[in-house]
C-alpha cells in the first residue's frame, strides 16, 4: 500500500498487474462471497480510472501539471516539506541486509515519546495454551474490517518525519524465533529506494500509549529480488530488534509471538489485522485466505486503508493468547491491494530461506563502508509509503 495511493497499477479483467507490469492470468470472479465489486470505469463525472476503480485524471489535467512541476520542481526539491523523511541506508543490496546503528534507533523512539505517546506497562500476557487452536472459522458480518481489540504481538510500525514528528505508516508482528526477538512486516515498509534507518515498533498500540514498550530494529533482512526490482512476490522483511534506549530482554517474552507457517493450504478461513495510520487502534477481519496466483494470497475484505501494510494474516488462533498461525502479511501484488481487497506474497520456500537467514546471521555486526553519498547512510525521498 502506498501512503498516498493505495493499489494503482493497472489491472484489466482478465489478471492483475504488478507496479512492474508483469501480469498473471488469475482472474478476479471470485473476489469472496459477500464482497462488494469494483466499480467499473469511468468513475464519477466520466473520469478515467487509475487503479481499482479509483477516478483519475485525464490526460490533459496531466499534460498540464506536468508543465507546473517542471517550473516548481527545483523549488520543491529545495524547500522539501515537513513529510519527508530524508534517513535511508544502502545497506547491503546483494544481500538483502541492513545493520542498523544503535543511536539511530534510539533518536527514533524518543521522537515517538516527545509527541503524543507514553510507554505505560499493559496487562501480562497470557502463557501459551495447551488446548487445540481453534480455526479462524467465523465470516465478519458485515464483511468489513471493524475496530479491534490490540493484540500484545501486534502493533503499529513507525517512521518519524525529519522534524520529529511520530508517523505510524505500516504494522507490524512478533514471530516466533530462537533468540525472541523478530518481527515481521512487508519489505516496502522497511526498503524504499533504500532502508529505512528511523523505525520504532509499538506493539499492542492503542490511545497513544505503548503498553509493551518501544523496539527498535538491530538487523533487517528482505529478499535481494525486492532491492533490484520491487518483486512483488519477496514483499516481506524480517526484523530483529531490542529494546529501545536500553539492553536486555526479549520482545517475545513480553508480547508472545506468533507461528510462521509455510506453504499454508489456500482457501484457508483467517484473520487480518492492521493499524490505519490515523488511528492508535487496529481494524480486523475474519475471511479466507484464497490464492491469487501461484506465489499471492488475496483476501477479499474491505476496510484496510494506509498504514495496514505489514498487518498480520493468521489462523489457527490460540483462544488463550489470540496468536496464531501466520500466513502472509498485507503486501504483494499492489504493494497490499486496494480499499476492497488485501494481498500477500505467498509464504513458502523463499519467505522460509529469508526467515532462516534473519536468525542466524549476526544482527549486530558493523556495516561495510561505502563511498558517496551511501557513506553518509542517508539519501532524501518522499514521505514513508504503507
Amino acid at each position: 500500500m502506498v501512503a498516498s495511493e493505495r493499489g494503482t497499477a493497472p489491472a484489466d479483467g482478465a489478471g492483475r498487474a504488478d507496479g512492474a507490469g508483469r501480469a498473471d492470468g488469475a482472474g478476479r470472479a471470485d473476489e469472496g462471497a459477500g464482497a462488494p465489486a469494483a466499480p467499473d470505469c469511468p468513475g464519477p463525472g466520466g473520469l478515467p480510472c487509475t487503479g481499482r476503480g479509483r477516478p483519475g485524471v485525464p490526460l490533459r489535467t496531466t499534460l498540464a501539471l506536468g508543465v507546473v512541476a517542471i517550473v516548481v520542481g527545483s523549488t520543491a526539491l529545495v524547500l522539501g516539506s515537513s513529510s519527508r523523511d530524508p534517513y535511508l541506508a544502502a545497506g547491503d543490496p546483494a544481500t538483502g541486509a541492513y545493520l542498523a546503528p544503535p543511536a539511530e534507533g534510539d533518536r527514533a523512539a524518543a521522537a515517538v515519546l516527545a509527541g503524543p505517546y507514553v510507554e505505560r506497562p499493559g496487562p501480562l500476557v497470557p502463557a501459551r495454551s495447551n488446548r487445540a487452536k481453534v480455526a479462524t472459522s467465523s465470516v465478519s458480518r458485515p464483511l468489513m474490517a471493524a475496530p479491534a481489540d490490540p493484540a500484545p504481538a501486534v502493533g503499529a510500525l513507525f517512521s518519524p518525519d525529519e522534524d520529529g514528528s511520530p508517523v505510524h505508516h505500516c504494522t507490524a508482528s512478533v514471530v516466533h524465533a530462537p533468540a525472541g526477538d523478530l518481527v515481521v512486516t512487508a519489505a516496502h515498509c522497511v526498503h524504499d529506494d533504500g532502508f529505512r534507518t528511523r523505525l520504532v515498533f509499538a506493539p499492542g498500540l492503542h490511545d497513544g500509549v505503548a503498553p509493551y514498550g518501544l523496539w527498535v530494529p538491530s538487523r533487517i533482512d528482505v529478499d535481494p529480488r525486492w532491492i533490484s526490482s520491487r518483486d512483488p512476490d519477496h514483499d516481506v522483511a524480517f526484523l530483529r530488534v531490542r529494546r529501545a534506549g536500553r539492553g536486555g530482554g526479549r520482545i517475545e517474552d513480553v508480547t508472545g509471538a506468533e507461528r510462521l507457517r509455510f506453504d499454508a493450504a489456500p482457501g484457508r478461513p483467517a484473520q487480518l489485522t492492521g493499524y490505519p495510520e490515523d488511528r492508535d487502534r487496529p481494524v480486523s477481519c475474519r475471511h479466507t485466505a484464497d490464492l491469487q496466483s501461484a506465489t499471492q494470497l488475496r483476501f477479499a475484505c474491505p476496510g484496510f486503508p494506509n498504514g495496514t501494510s505489514g498487518g498480520p494474516m493468521l489462523t489457527d488462533l490460540d483462544p488463550a493468547t489470540g496468536t496464531g498461525s501466520l500466513i502472509g502479511v498485507i503486501g504483494g501484488l499492489d504493494e497490499g491491494g486496494d480499499d476492497l481487497v488485501s494481498y500477500s506474497s505467498r509464504f513458502g520456500a523463499e519467505v522460509a530461506a529469508l526467515y532462516r537467514r534473519a536468525i542466524t546471521e549476526p544482527a549486530t555486526k558493523a556495516a561495510r563502508p561505502a563511498s558517496g553519498t551511501e557513506a553518509l547512510g542517508v539519501t532524501p525521498r518522499a514521505a514513508p509509503r504503507s
